[in-house]
């Protein structure tokens, strides 16, 4: 058996579809078929406005770009971030001239520790970047609490948990914006891409002016008029209202992920029915493993947590004999690797610390079956017991 973290979620049908596309389109830049995505991912989400670019990374960048430009926040301005996350969530803060000031983790959803988290508020903080990390939502009614009064944005890092919820709301539609991901490893693909989500009419404005040059032309046709108006001196069609990126998707990405989106509630089932199988399993040895039964799950991967390291790698050793691949979870303990350790202090995170050290993931989607999870039940009992 090989249990990959990720296996080609490509079928012939999807690559039909596309090479009928490619023989038919005359243009393969971003045209009708990405507007045709944001428009059915927007409907999927429940949001106002999808903004599809090449990647969830991307789609980060363009997002504190924005925010930064729409909210006039000022260099050296803080950004609460966890110290468990993927670099692409940390970078864009440090990219923009903004401060990220890092939070520990806990263990009952990989989100922040809530109570640090309040104790690192300032002056200066103007917003939390949340990630949902590994299909487990945040616990977004806390942080508002936290919040309170004071003007501090909540923005949503959902590249791992698409289709999770809080109170039957799906996440990146939890604070001012969101973004995902449909990298190949992702609940659904369109092997490279990302979605900016949002329901602010102004966000989406700079979300789509930002993916393409800040090109005014970008904009939906029903803003032009107003814009021709205020800047009749320069040629509309090379009309630049803000500084931007080149960040765009193409027609053959769209295609992919228009089929996709299809499939993505039964892909989602089918990654949760399998995480609630693997809870029962890891129940039986809760001496040894810690589990995650947060509410509204839409999983990503199957969790390991150890209380105690040296066995971590000793299992890790025997799945990887039974061709069970796995892999850290996330980062570990960011602010340990190379690019962040020379800038930042890595103390005062002992649960980023022991996740860095006793845990790691193996793959879940729609083509782990009973099968697969009868293999992993039977090494388990021989393992622990």
């Amino acid at each position: 058996m090989d249990w990959k973290l990720q296996e080609n979620v490509i079928s012939a049908s999807d690559i039909d579809l596309l090479v009928s596309f490619i023989q038919q389109t005359k243009r393969f830049t971003q045209f009708t078929k990405v507007k045709e995505f944001e428009d059915a991912f927007s409907k999927w989400q429940g949001c106002k406005y999808c903004v599809y670019v090449n990647s969830g990374s991307s789609a980060n960048l363009i997002l504190v770009n924005a925010l930064k430009e729409l909210r006039k926040w000022e260099d050296g301005d803080e950004i609460l971030v966890p110290a468990v996350t993927w670099p692409t969530t940390i970078t864009p803060v440090i990219q923009n001239g903004l401060t990220p000031v890092f939070v520990d983790i806990n263990l009952e959803d990989l989100s922040f520790d809530y109570d640090q988290l309040a104790s690192k508020i300032t002056s200066r903080t103007k917003g939390i970047f949340v990630v949902h990390l590994l299909g487990f939502p945040a616990n977004i009614k806390r942080l508002k609490e936290i919040i309170g009064d004071r003007k501090i944005d909540i923005f949503e890092d959902s590249c791992e948990s698409q289709g999770a919820t809080e109170d039957g709301v799906k996440v990146g539609n939890l604070g001012i914006a969101g973004t995902f991901s449909f990298y190949w490893g992702h609940h659904m693909t369109s092997v490279e891409g990302g979605m900016l989500v949002t329901n602010d009419e102004e966000l989406y404005k700079l979300f789509v002016l930002k993916r393409s040059h800040g090109l005014a032309r970008e904009l939906p046709k029903k803003y032009h008029d107003d814009i021709k108006a205020r800047f009749p001196d320069i040629d509309f069609n090379f009309l630049f209202l803000t500084d931007g990126f080149n960040f765009r998707n193409t027609e053959f990405n769209a295609v992919l992920g228009l089929v996709q989106l299809k499939h993505i509630d039964k892909f989602i089932n089918i990654r949760c029915q399998n995480y609630r199988r693997f809870l029962r399993i890891c129940k039986n040895y809760s001496k040894d493993l810690i589990t995650i039964e947060a509410e509204g799950i839409s999983s990503f991967a199957l969790p390991f947590i150890f209380h105690d390291m040296q066995k971590k790698g000793l299992f890790q050793k025997i799945i990887r004999t039974a061709k069970i691949e796995s892999r850290p979870l996330i980062s570990g303990n960011l602010l340990l690797q190379p690019f962040l350790r020379k800038y930042y202090d890595s103390t005062g995170y002992n649960k980023a610390d022991f996740i860095h050290t006793n845990a790691f993931y193996i793959g879940n989607n729609q083509f782990v079956n009973e099968e697969r999870l009868n293999i992993l039940e039977d090494i388990m009992e021989k393992f622990f017991k």
